[in-house]
């Protein structure tokens, strides 16, 4: 008779996480640890199998696509040893097929990744017995910096989900339109880190020329080009022990990803002119403005780069659908640009939260430095702001111009037309709507308070 991992379950559920990336693995570590469950990582689907007869397992999460043995092998060798323990695959390659072989094979459930957190650890609960009331999130478990503003619900979700993944070690993606704060989400993600006293180096890829980037990036030796004159140390170099975030990954020419995709791997590249292999274990984070995924499809980024950067994504949500952020940056701005204590009229303020900042936090800014020249009281008007700010107050409802009202009206009637639609559903209305499982529960508690029923 085969034997049974799976035993009466400890007080503390113990899990076994079987990932060859390094990143993802110490995420799900640091994560489920922090959700109060026990953990022991393996780096191949051979060690696990070392590992299970051993342990008192409740559950094994594994990656898909290994070396050696692949997840969906070691989940068939699995179900011949110990038939119930239950068994998460998870994937960047996420494909029906296998998705199907998965299910077929015994698994307890298919995880695309980047893995949504919130998703993984409801499975983990269920799977595991440890089922308890669902978490409305409430505050923020550390302090943010005093020149960081998140007031709504949406900007508090992102910086909950900044706080579980920034003591891993994991790769993280930032995407979000040009000027929503990228680089101040790479601020916070380090400062939060293990690696807060290292150095935070930051590369825009897009403001280097292509000639330039692979010395920035990597250094290069004295005369091994024109222009060379002596020895540089690369951005690389430079952040070992730290972080570095790569701003407008997109715009990395293809020789690069393919550079940078080594270094993901090994933790190893050459200066320029050198045979000398050079280590760096430097945390990466990259950002863009562009959605990597099309840029893959037309053959302008590696897939399997894109891949190895995308363990974590982290979306900013553009300025106009955080609207309860807007009238603090504006006062912060203002704090900022101004000697004297300046204030915005009322009529300045509904200007500013009635215009839609195609430009975002960016443009916000610099429309408020103008109108802090401009005004030489300490009110600043209307009159100090740029016409097309003032103009918006002018556009039709049907231009796309609402005040903050008839937004939330809209917003609520979207959000309860899709929880009905998905059941009630927390997860599937989550990814139904574009947004995190954990913004959806920061709108639902904020709907409670307003008295509107949402179960």
């Amino acid at each position: 008779m085969a034997a049974d991992s799976r035993k009466t379950p400890s007080p503390v559920p113990r899990i076994l996480i079987v990932d060859d990336d390094p990143g993802q693995r110490s995420l799900l570590e640091s994560f489920l640890r922090s959700q109060h469950f026990a953990t022991v990582t393996a780096d191949s689907g051979t060690r696990a199998l070392e590992l299970l007869p051993d342990g008192r397992f409740d559950m094994m999460i594994s990656d898909v696509r290994m070396p050696g043995l692949s997840g969906l092998e070691t989940l068939r060798r699995v179900r011949l040893q110990w038939p119930t323990l239950p068994v998460l695959l998870v994937t960047a390659y996420a494909d029906i097929r296998d998705a199907v072989i998965a299910m077929r094979d015994g698994a307890l459930n298919y995880l695309a990744k980047p893995i949504d957190l919130d998703e993984l650890l409801a499975t983990v609960r269920q799977a595991t017995g440890m089922v308890v009331s669902e978490p409305v999130a409430v505050g923020l478990p550390k302090a943010l910096p005093a020149q960081v503003i998140a007031h709504s619900p949406l900007t508090l979700a992102l910086f909950q989900d900044i706080a579980l993944v920034a003591p891993s070690e994991t790769r993280v993606l930032i995407t979000g339109e040009s000027g929503t704060g990228k680089e101040v989400v790479a601020e916070v993600m380090h400062a939060w880190s293990a690696r807060s006293a290292g150095p935070l180096v930051k590369v825009n890829c897009a403001a280097i020329p292509e000639t330039l980037l692979e010395s920035e990036l990597f250094g290069h030796e004295k005369g091994s080009f024109t222009g060379a004159t002596a020895q540089r140390i690369g951005r690389f170099e430079e952040a070992n022990g730290g972080t570095i975030f790569l701003d407008e990954i997109a715009e990395m020419s293809p020789p690069l990803q393919a550079k940078l995709l080594r270094v993901i791997q090994d933790g190893r590249f050459q200066r320029i002119g050198s045979n000398r292999e050079i280590h760096t274990n430097a945390r990466i984070l990259a950002a863009s403005n562009r959605n990597l995924e099309d840029e893959v499809k037309t053959g302008r980024f590696r897939e399997d780069l894109f891949y190895r950067l995308n363990v974590v994504e982290l979306n900013l949500p553009p300025l106009r659908e955080r609207r309860e952020d807007i009238l603090p940056l504006a006062n912060l701005f203002t704090s900022q640009f101004s000697r004297n204590r300046v204030r915005l009229a009322e009529g300045t303020v509904v200007c500013l939260q009635n215009f839609g900042w195609p430009g975002n936090v960016r443009e916000l800014r610099n429309v408020i430095e103008r109108a802090v020249l401009l005004s030489q009281s300490e009110l600043i008007l209307p009159e100090h702001l740029p016409a097309k700010v003032r103009d918006s107050l002018k556009q039709p409802a049907a231009a796309g111009s609402f005040d903050a009202q008839q937004l939330d009206d809209i917003e609520r009637q979207a959000i309860l037309a899709a929880l009905a639609q998905h059941k009630f559903n927390r997860t599937e209305t989550a990814k139904a709507l574009g947004i995190s499982r954990r913004a959806l529960l920061y709108k639902l508690q904020r709907f409670r308070q307003q008295g509107v029923p949402v179960d």
